[in-house]
Formats: structure tokens, sequence, C-alpha cells
């Protein structure tokens, strides 16, 4: 548990999102990335950084906390906050890791965040795990309402689009409806690297690579500032192997 907890606060009122700054800065497993005044400011943060953990108002103008978590990838956990209790429902049934009613205390949010960490830190573990196991050398898709066999040497790279992926192959692209995040977890990391939130590569089809982008089949796939230095380290290894 030596790696902090990435989290950022989205909540159109001021005043509120300086109690939950205060009661975070007394966590030390947390590390506050920044605070929002709406869910707009809030994706520019959650596209430039890597984030584990959002606490986010519910009633905002303009976009809604609701409609904010159902649009971001099923990987950044949310904890609600708002003076609505009537909202609790729709908030868990977006599987919130909780739901804290305003105003906050320390110790009511101390225990959201360490619902949090049972979740993150068991989710870790069996990654870790996982990756231990042996990959077969395909997978399994839907689309079109049928299973399709995607061998791991014919993928070039992966393209997410929104709610859908577009699967990049030696024949043609395939379309999916599927996060990326969970085709990841089906792909071996000796043979395929995550650039960016929307891109996953296949390292057999790289061409080259600046500090900035991939060439795959004549296309510059982009490396985002989050993913960066790992992306880079993995690189360097990779290429004197």
């Amino acid at each position: 548990m030596s790696e902090k907890i990435s989290c950022i606060i989205v909540d159109d009122e001021p005043v509120a999102r300086e109690v939950i700054e205060a009661h975070l800065s007394k966590i030390k497993s947390v590390k506050i990335i920044g605070t929002c005044g709406s869910a707009g400011e809030a994706f520019s943060l959650i596209n430039e950084h890597k984030v584990d953990l959002i606490f986010l108002d519910i009633n905002m103008p303009e976009i809604s906390g609701l409609s904010f978590a159902r649009s971001i990838n099923n990987d950044i956990k949310i904890i609600f906050t708002t003076a609505y209790r009537e909202y609790a429902i729709d908030g868990f049934d977006l599987q919130a890791v909780d739901y804290l009613l305003k105003p906050i205390t320390f110790e009511r949010l101390l225990r959201a965040v360490s619902s949090f960490h049972k979740i993150h830190f068991s989710k870790e573990e069996q990654k870790i795990d996982g990756d231990k196991k042996e990959h077969n050398d395909f997978i399994f898709v839907r689309s079109d309402r049928k299973m399709i066999r995607i061998n791991l040497n014919e993928i070039s790279y992966i393209e997410s689009l929104s709610d859908y992926l577009k699967i990049y192959t030696s024949e043609s692209p395939i379309v999916i409806r599927e996060t990326i995040s969970n085709i990841e977890k089906e792909l071996p990391e000796s043979k395929f690297i995550r650039t960016h939130r929307s891109f996953i590569v296949s390292l057999a089809a790289l061409k080259s690579y600046t500090n900035e982008y991939l060439e795959v089949n004549g296309k510059a796939i982009p490396i985002s500032r989050s993913y960066k230095s790992s992306v880079l380290e993995k690189l360097e290894k990779w290429s004197l192997q």
C-alpha cells in the first residue's frame, strides 16, 4: 500500500470542496490531483492524469454528477457527495463506493475511503496474480451478436470510441461494445502496451516510436502524459531484448 490513491474533488460549491480537501489532507494514503467546480473541468483532469477515485457532487449545473459518472471509465471509482438523500439509490445503482450526505464529517469520509481501499488494493492483488498466469494466443469478443475469435498476433492496435472499441487486425477492424480497461485485462503485458486512455498497441506491430507517439501501420498512436513514464520504460526494456 505504498502507492497513494490519486483522487479529485468535483463540486460546484467552493466551501464543499474545501471541506473535503481539508478532510483528505489528514489521510496520508490519499493524493489530491485537483479540485473542480464542474464536470467539464473534471473531464480535463482525468484526461491528463491517472485518477483512482472521484469525490463527486450529484446536483451540479450543466452536467450532473450522475451523468458525469455514467460517462467515465468504470475503473475510476466514485464516492458521491450531496445534500439530497433521495439521490442515494441512483448513486448506488452506478456502483458507487459510498454516498456521503452533507455536511460531511471527517469520520464518515474516512469510512468511505477505507471502503475504497478494500476494493482498490484487493483488485491490485488480483492483477498481480493474474500477471503470473499464462495467456492464450487468442481472445473471443462479441460482435454482431456472435462470438468472434481473434488471434493476438493479428491485432495491431485497439482504439476506444466512447462505449465501443475498434480492434484493428491484419484483415479488417472489428467493432465491439466493451471498455478498453476490460479488454486490457485479457491481453498479455509482454505483448501489448497501453499508451493512452483510448489506445492499446501490439508491440509486434510497432514500427517506430518517439517520446510522444508510437507508429503502427502508418498511424501515430499518442502517448498521454499519465502513461508516458511507464510506456517509455517498457519500450526501452523491450528494445533491449
